[in-house]
């Protein structure tokens, strides 16, 4: 009886085992790498190498980078995209004074209550608000961008691979389909059905070539930096890019630097294990 059990468990794994490759099998036909090449494989490009504070050894925030990139999401980004997750108390993380925090977050209108009518309305913002919504709901968001939803950014550097990285190339990303080529190779010339149509943009670092964004940064000067900073596209897209990152994880050197004394305790710790073993095998080896 044990033996005839132990038959039919080694059946039921090996029949499990087969599944598992069959199946994983499906999804690599099913996910397109059996499939014929097409125009958004064959020229999706990936992020451009980008390189901020928060990356280096000693992680930290450069904050006057982190302000030129608020400034950037304000008069530029904020038409469309929201910061829900991050307060205005928040920016003095960014080496605003308190007194700053307190005027910038009142330039903000944010849902209040009319006092005299107790009718819905909007009232300059507090330190401890949120910043508000763009739109009020998805339906609207549509009616008002081409039936395409702007994301919230205050996540989006953490919900996109290489994050940082693709929302600079993203912003700087955008070309002429009729000229745009990756090794010499013309989209229209390998893929003559492929075309963007009316109301999207061409930008292939976007995942299907065609966005319906447009190209948020159009001109240098777009934004008259505080500190003088030439506004050059690049510096601009690098900024808001930094500034993304500090809104998904404002934590993140610090993450980083507790990692240095993590990574020396272990090593010292390896070190101690090895002179301990080296120390007791040296007193067997005497006693043998």
């Amino acid at each position: 009886m044990v033996r005839i059990i132990g038959i039919l468990a080694g059946l039921f794994f090996a029949v499990a085992a087969l599944w598992a490759f069959a199946n994983g099998a499906y999804n690599v036909a099913s996910q397109g790498y059996l499939k014929e090449k097409t125009a958004e494989s064959e020229f999706h490009l990936s992020p451009r190498p980008f390189n901020q504070a928060s990356d280096d050894l000693v992680a930290h925030w450069d904050k006057q980078q982190l302000q030129r990139g608020y400034q950037v999401y304000k008069e530029v980004c904020s038409a469309c995209h929201s910061l829900r997750h991050v307060a205005f108390r928040d920016l003095e993380q960014l080496g605003y004074t308190e007194a700053q925090v307190k005027a910038i977050a009142a330039t903000w209108q944010v849902p209040g209550i009319d006092p005299n009518t107790g009718e819905a309305t909007t009232v300059p913002g507090k330190p401890t608000d949120y910043f508000p919504l763009v739109y009020p709901n998805d339906v609207a968001a549509r009616a008002a961008n081409n039936n395409a939803i702007p994301p919230d950014l205050s996540l989006i550097t953490k919900a996109r691979e290489e994050g940082p990285a693709y929302v600079h190339s993203l912003l700087t990303g955008y070309r002429d389909i009729a000229t745009f080529s990756v090794d010499g190779k013309h989209v229209n010339d390998e893929f003559p059905d492929f075309s963007t149509p009316p109301g999207l943009h061409f930008n292939p670092y976007f995942a299907n070539l065609n966005i319906a964004m447009p190209p948020p940064l159009t001109s240098e000067g777009q934004v008259t930096y505080a500190d003088g900073t030439p506004a050059t596209i690049e510096q601009m897209s690098s900024d808001v890019a930094a500034f993304l990152t500090w809104t998904a994880e404002p934590s993140l050197p610090k993450r980083k630097q507790t990692g240095w004394p993590v990574v020396l305790f272990v090593l010292f710790g390896t070190i101690l294990a090895y002179l301990a073993k080296q120390q007791i095998w040296a007193r067997a080896k005497k006693k043998a």
